[in-house]
């Protein structure tokens, strides 16, 4: 009987340990309104602590009430919603759309429209750095537009020797760093010039979509779907210095500084969670099952969280936001 009693004990505390382990927990699931298909990206907006969702099949701006943890409002005739971002300082929402080209821009309070840029086809990332107050758009046919966010005046528009996905901006120095599938590269580029200064080839693996900046080691981190790797380059150099095997379909990656850790989200139906051993070697500490499809998210320091956009599923009136606290 005691070797039973402790042979069951040493299994609880084996099954507590490994619960304990976990990397993410999943502590909110927030529901949204639309048809099945796909989602694409998300930005936030601390101040009033909501989470902005491109409900791409919905054709649908979503604003999501954290607090309250439900839908606050959708945004309609927003075809192809792709790429989204808040820009603080100016409260503005700035709107990639993929179908027409169009970059709208909305009120950050009201959602009211403020202006539309007009492109010529496929917006899709966008992203807002705070220190230039600039906004950077990708969109066809290999282009990188610059909105001065004080102005929503197009400054420039940067011609790319491929096709742009994730980009990424230095806070120190005027560059900026660009995954291009096809070929596979890493586009470097003068944020002051508004020019392309060189690319890096990229040989470990190809069609590199999401990318992530670690300054202080000068290194980007890109994810990659053929085959599936997170592969590190030397911004300097352009050297592939590593590389770790993921799950498939990879579409967004986020640095966690703090913690040492790469947050990778994988429409295979994983978030893969990724250590950061040193400058030049990652490793896989946890493949955190998720939903087919589920390949866009979004993680936010100041909260320690990362949001998960979950397509609707089956027996569910919509899709979802999957909230999971780090730990």
């Amino acid at each position: 009987m005691r070797i039973a009693n402790l042979a069951v004990a040493v299994l609880m505390i084996c099954i507590w340990c490994s619960a304990s382990a976990a990397e993410l927990e999943l502590v909110q699931t927030i529901p949204l309104k639309g048809k099945a298909g796909s989602l694409d990206h998300l930005s936030i907006d601390l101040k009033r602590d909501r989470l902005l969702v491109a409900n791409k099949t919905n054709n649908t701006l979503d604003v999501v009430d954290l607090k309250a943890g439900s839908l606050l409002k959708q945004i309609s005739n927003q075809t192809g919603v792709q790429g989204v971002a808040y820009a603080a300082e100016p409260d503005r929402v700035y709107v990639g759309l993929g179908t027409n080209g169009l970059c709208n821009v909305f009120d950050g309070d009201s959602y009211k429209a403020v202006k539309t840029i007009k492109f010529a086809d496929d917006c899709d990332n966008v992203r807002y750095h705070a220190k230039t107050q600039m906004v950077y758009v990708a969109h066809a046919e290999k282009s990188l537009g610059v909105i001065s966010a004080k102005t929503n005046a197009l400054k420039a528009d940067i011609k790319l020797p491929a096709s742009a996905e994730g980009f990424v901006v230095e806070e120190k120095r005027p560059r900026l760093y660009v995954a291009a599938p096809s070929p596979c590269q890493v586009i470097v580029i003068d944020t002051e010039k508004n020019e392309v200064v060189t690319s890096y080839p990229v040989k470990t693996a190809g069609e590199c979509h999401p990318i992530a900046l670690d300054e202080a080691n000068h290194r980007v981190y890109l994810g990659c779907r053929k085959e599936p790797k997170v592969v590190v380059v030397d911004t300097e150099s352009g050297k592939e210095v590593g590389s770790v095997a993921i799950p498939e379909n990879v579409d967004d990656l986020f640095l966690d500084t703090g913690r040492k850790r790469l947050y990778v989200s994988c429409g295979e139906g994983f978030i893969a969670v990724l250590k950061v051993v040193d400058a030049d070697k990652v490793e896989l500490v946890e493949k955190v099952p998720t939903v087919k499809g589920a390949k866009t998210c979004l993680y936010v320091p100041d909260r320690g969280k990362l949001y998960l956009a979950v397509p609707r599923q089956e027996g569910k009136d919509g899709p979802e936001i999957h909230v999971y606290q780090v730990k």
